[in-house]
């Protein structure tokens, strides 16, 4: 009967009566070479920055097979490894986080300088653990951590004490600032910057918002900083006006008829020689030319009107992606 493997660390499975006068190199393998290996190995693997990948070899030493491997070289690619079920203990000593998984799944992004137990469980890899009881107290009291730690990203919406990951956090600022969405500052910095997602443009240069309706839809623009009054515009109003008149000159005439008193008529003085007497008479004739000017007085100067309410000038950013 041929020998077979097994499952996980591939160690060779002697089949009855086989490899006489042999048996014990292959014990002596399985042993001391590929257990050993498995419980107790340390290696040391070169990360190239691309995708390096481990194997498991059937009753031989392999890389995939120790349980401490640490990653050197450049870092930033992907380390594969074997869907056969197994703990990884990884130190990632390169420059950049490297992702270990299994082929064609997600894996694990383990941190520059991290250090973390993984398992491979037939399908992917994921984090080992998620819970550590505190061997002392359940309450673990000013803790300083140091390096990169990492916890469990929470499920968005999460409201409860468990630590928010970074990840949690910039989710929930791209939550709250989706697409479309208008950034306001006092500081010219772009918001790519300070909130670490989304391609964010200046936005409504000069212009000030207002909500939308059915008249103003979102996204149009309008109105102006100032504007001309025309005499549509104006108010029922009165003007003063000034009239000068000027007389063009004109004439009076008279003239004086004559008569006389008679001795003992009607018209005598008794006792009186006939008297000469004037009876005056008055005529007036003559043209008035009178010319009249009306002045209404002028004012305004055509200023244009400004148009803006008191405001305060900030920084607008809208995200586009």
């Amino acid at each position: 009967m041929s020998s077979t493997y097994s499952t996980n660390l591939a160690i060779e499975l002697m089949g009855a009566g086989e490899q006489a006068g042999n048996w014990g190199s292959t014990t002596n393998t399985n042993l001391g070479t590929l257990i050993e290996q498995a419980i107790s190995g340390y290696e040391t693997q070169a990360c190239t920055g691309g995708t390096d990948t481990l194997l498991m070899t059937n009753g031989a030493s392999a890389t995939a097979r120790n349980m401490f491997l640490e990653l050197t070289g450049t870092g930033g690619g992907t380390l594969v490894v074997p869907a056969n079920k197994k703990l990884y203990f990884i130190f990632n000593n390169t420059a950049s986080a490297i992702t270990v998984k299994v082929s064609g799944q997600t894996g694990v992004s383990v941190p520059t300088t991290a250090k973390i137990v993984l398992v491979s469980n037939g399908t992917d890899v994921i984090v080992a653990q998620n819970y550590i009881p505190s061997l002392i107290s359940p309450t673990i009291s000013n803790a300083t951590l140091t390096g990169t730690p990492i916890a469990p990203t929470a499920s968005p919406g999460t409201n409860t004490t468990q630590v928010a990951t970074t990840a949690f956090v910039t989710a929930g600022l791209a939550a709250a600032y989706p697409v479309g969405a208008i950034f306001l500052s006092t500081v010219s910095t772009n918001p790519s910057t300070l909130l670490g997602f989304g391609t964010w443009v200046a936005y409504g240069t000069g212009r000030m918002l207002i909500s939308q309706d059915a008249t103003y839809p979102a996204g149009t623009t309008g109105g102006s900083a100032t504007t001309t009054l025309i005499t549509a515009n104006l108010p029922s109003h009165s003007h003063s006006a000034t009239t000068t008149s000027t007389d063009g000159g004109h004439t009076h005439g008279s003239s004086i008829g004559s008569g006389f008193i008679s001795n003992g008529g009607p018209e005598s003085l008794a006792g009186g020689p006939n008297l000469p007497f004037g009876r005056p008479s008055a005529t007036a004739s003559g043209n008035a030319s009178i010319t009249s000017t009306t002045t209404i007085g002028n004012t305004g100067s055509g200023t244009a009107v400004t148009t803006i309410s008191p405001y305060i000038s900030v920084y607008m950013w809208n995200r586009t992606v």
